[in-house]
């Protein structure tokens, strides 16, 4: 048996669930019919016939509350689970409460009252669960409502897990020590272990242990399986921690087909309304950047014209979107003859540059022309930096994952750039990164990185931008 819920959480919940959902059935008729902010056209109901249905409401209440998974409690449950469990159960009220008016033939209820009960609903009870939540993490933070773990393995994906624990302190989970079958794996130096595979009903018991969390490389597996046996008849919750975004290179998703579970490996959020959303947000701001910034572009073309022979633009090809190669543009910022022996990466103080060059590069000036690929498609505003096919061909051999890059469009700027990763660095950690970006995409994200962007450009020195 596993212990995920708190029922004093849920009795505290459900309370104010109902005060909530009664509080704003009496608002809405009140602010319909007795404000004066709207015409009743059917004139104005009795407000008896709208407390003779509060009883009604308040059932179905519980029914979509409890359906829409609204009480599923649980230290680890993060707030925007919390918020989608409680849209789902409002509009689920929403339409049992007016279906039931329907069969009942009551007409009183109009349609703006519902929608008015239906929004002041939503607002209070997350209103209401922010508050609770906020005031129970703190508590959880300075040591009150805490519960104990213990995490069965010593490697790298059990340290991982007990600095995740300490990080994510508003959960009440303190880790107390290691479980570890094969001694000569060692011990890992910031918690004791506490004993074997074997001894874990006793330590369980003797510590006070409430959560069990099995954190085992993939070829121990069947380790994994004898900690279930030995925690069978305990009364413990127990957590698999799988290291599957390591080996997926993206975000992973669960889904159960006809009671087996498939876990995939390799899920792309950009796709369906994401893309059109993304698509959207590109046109807008590139437009807008182009207008914007079109005399400093002039401006710039100018001078390079001027201070060195050869074109304005130079013209490179690119893999994006799939891998599939794109003429990217840049204002060109090395001699005409830079590249006369073949593709090279710039490096620092690189002779090739010109001496407006080393100014573009500096300040990444020398991209602005990319907004006319993404007006294009070839680009995104925010994405991976685009590499090369020749490099393409030659990273994705020696660097795990570097080909999931091309999952999405390039980009003008990223993750990996606003964090210093770029140019002449460290290939991992740009593609580690990148995948971050890819599987936690949204345009707030967008938003964040282009802020970071401008922000560096004008106040930071950029880190390897040579």
């Amino acid at each position: 048996m596993v212990r995920r819920v708190s029922q004093s959480l849920v009795a505290w919940f459900l309370i104010w669930d109902l005060a909530l959902t009664a509080g704003a059935w009496l608002c809405a008729y009140f602010l319909r019919f007795h404000s004066g902010l709207f015409h009743a056209n059917r004139g104005v109901p009795s407000l008896a016939l709208y407390l003779r249905a509060l009883p009604l409401v308040l059932l179905v209440g519980v029914l979509a509350f409890r359906i829409a998974g609204m009480y599923e409690v649980h230290r680890l449950r993060r707030f925007r689970e919390e918020l989608s469990a409680v849209a789902r159960g409002v509009a689920l009220l929403a339409l049992l409460v007016m279906a039931t008016s329907f069969a009942r033939q009551a007409q009183y209820e109009s349609r703006g009252a519902m929608v008015m009960f239906a929004l002041g609903t939503l607002v209070g009870i997350v209103v209401v669960r922010r508050v609770s939540w906020t005031g129970m993490r703190r508590l959880r933070a300075r040591g009150v409502n805490q519960s104990h773990a213990i995490v069965v393995g010593t490697g790298r994906l059990a340290r991982r897990t007990v600095r995740t624990l300490r990080a994510v302190n508003w959960s009440g989970i303190q880790p107390i020590g290691y479980v570890e079958d094969e001694a000569h794996r060692g011990s890992a130096a910031d918690l004791p272990v506490l004993g074997s595979i074997g001894d874990l009903p006793e330590l369980v018991a003797g510590h006070h242990i409430e959560h069990v969390f099995v954190a085992l490389p993939l070829n121990r597996y069947a380790d994994a399986r004898r900690v279930f046996a030995a925690l069978s008849q305990t009364l413990v919750d127990v957590q698999l921690i799988a290291d599957l975004p390591a080996m997926a290179g993206m975000t992973f998703t669960t889904t159960q087909i006809h009671g087996m579970m498939v876990v995939g490996l390799r899920e792309n959020p950009h796709h369906g309304l994401n893309v059109v959303v993304k698509r959207a947000m590109d046109v807008l701001l590139a437009s807008v950047a182009i207008i914007v910034l079109a005399p400093l572009m002039a401006l710039i073309a100018v001078l390079i014209k001027v201070t060195s022979p050869g074109p304005v633009l130079y013209r490179q090809e690119r893999c994006g979107l799939n891998g599939r190669s794109f003429w990217m543009l840049k204002f060109r910022s090395l001699r005409a003859d830079a590249e006369a022996n073949g593709p090279q990466m710039t490096a620092v103080n690189d002779p090739r540059r010109t001496r407006l060059g080393a100014l573009l590069r500096a300040t990444n000036l020398d991209e602005l022309p990319q907004f006319f690929n993404v007006l294009w498609g070839d680009m995104s505003i925010v994405g991976p930096r685009p590499e090369r096919p020749v490099f393409v061909s030659k990273f994705a051999k020696t660097i795990p994952n570097y080909n999931a890059r091309h999952a999405v469009k390039a980009g003008i700027t990223g993750w990996a750039q606003v964090n210093g990763w770029r140019g002449n660095s460290s290939l991992r950690k740009r593609v580690q990164f990148d995948l971050y970006y890819i599987s936690h995409w949204n345009p707030l994200f967008d938003l964040r990185i282009m802020f970071l962007t401008v922000w560096r450009m004008l106040f930071s020195k950029q880190k390897h931008a040579y």
